[in-house]
């Protein structure tokens, strides 16, 4: 049978311990699905799962705004990302809140009819262009920790999933089909539309000081959700010298939110600089990572854990400079 898994080896759930397992168990309560290969992934690196799963649960499950809402703005986030699998996966959860012709009507590419829905879809597709946004959020104030965490939560995970999974929700890509979308939603209707105590994942993470909460997230969990996967991802830089890591940041700083062109402008040789090109890969356009690219920098010495953390710098990058966007827009407001 095909691997879901691209590039890493992640040890069996069943196999999983202390922290791991813990974080699993929440994931099964608390998201509906037992062993997600969206964290599965993670697991060779137990500070970025904890962090990822305590910043996804925190806004999209537990925070402040409607299910539906959210799942519209990250749907929003993972088409700007060019996302399938994360598209189709918020399909199915549009499915498990109950709005199905929504979910339909997005699968098909066509405009939400409620406006209010609209605007969020199109507000999680911009969120990709990291510039502040002239007009008000699409959504009350008092829930921008619940959508904001949402967005800049699938901006990383869309960016792992494109870099490390295939594009295959199901096995042979069944979710195409609108029955298997619509019953796989049901199966997961009554945990979708429980209420989620907010800050339950905060005492799964691996740092007790993640440091310091970003100001639109208040005084809510996902403050220190996105302080610790901000800390669990940027330590990856370690695994690139100085010279790499300046590209790096002097290419993300001038990032326009555009995925580069077949030339791949501006993303260096695999030959000459491997890891710089692999992490500015996961930040722009993780679906373009080949084999030979990975390859190219990985090294006996370098194991899964390292991978994963060379791809979440690289994809945290990416969601830092659309972060810096999204808190000027409210500054402005």
């Amino acid at each position: 049978m095909t691997s879901l898994f691209r590039y890493t080896e992640p040890l069996p759930p069943k196999a999983a311990t202390g922290r791991v397992a813990e974080v699993y168990e929440q994931i099964s309560r608390d998201f509906g699905i037992a062993e997600p290969p969206t964290f599965v992934v993670l697991s060779s690196a137990p500070e970025l799962l904890t962090a990822t799963w305590a910043l996804m649960r925190e806004s999209l499950i537990a925070g402040p705004g409607g299910r539906t809402g959210k799942e519209i703005a990250a749907f929003g986030v993972s088409k700007a990302n060019e996302c399938p699998f994360c598209v189709s996966a918020h399909t199915v959860l549009l499915h498990a809140t109950g709005d199905h012709a929504l979910a339909e009507r997005l699968a098909r590419g066509e405009r939400p009819e409620n406006e209010e829905h609209a605007r969020v879809l199109e507000w999680g597709r911009r969120t990709r262009i990291p510039s502040p946004q002239s007009k008000p959020f699409p959504f009350p104030a008092e829930h921008a920790p619940g959508y904001l965490g949402t967005a800049l939560a699938f901006h990383f995970i869309n960016r792992i999933v494109s870099a490390l999974l295939t594009e295959k929700l199901m096995p042979g890509n069944v979710q195409r089909f609108r029955c298997v979308r619509s019953l796989a939603g049901r199966t997961l209707s009554r945990t979708v539309r429980r209420p989620a105590r907010p800050g339950e994942a905060l005492p799964l993470l691996e740092s007790t000081d993640p440091g310091e909460a970003p100001a639109w997230a208040g005084d809510s969990a996902v403050g220190p959700a996105y302080a610790a996967l901000l800390k669990a991802a940027t330590s990856g830089a370690a695994l690139l010298d100085a010279e790499d890591q300046d590209l790096v940041r002097a290419t993300m700083w001038e990032w326009d939110g555009r995925h580069p062109g077949l030339g791949l402008e501006g993303v260096p040789d695999r030959r000459e600089r491997p890891g710089a090109r692999l992490a500015l890969l996961a930040a722009l356009a993780p679906y373009r990572i080949t084999d030979e690219d990975v390859a190219a920098w990985r090294r006996p010495e370098h194991t899964d854990h390292c991978l994963l953390h060379l791809v979440a710098y690289g994809a945290f990058t990416a969601v830092d400079r659309i972060e810096s966007a999204l808190s000027r827009s409210i500054a402005r407001a």
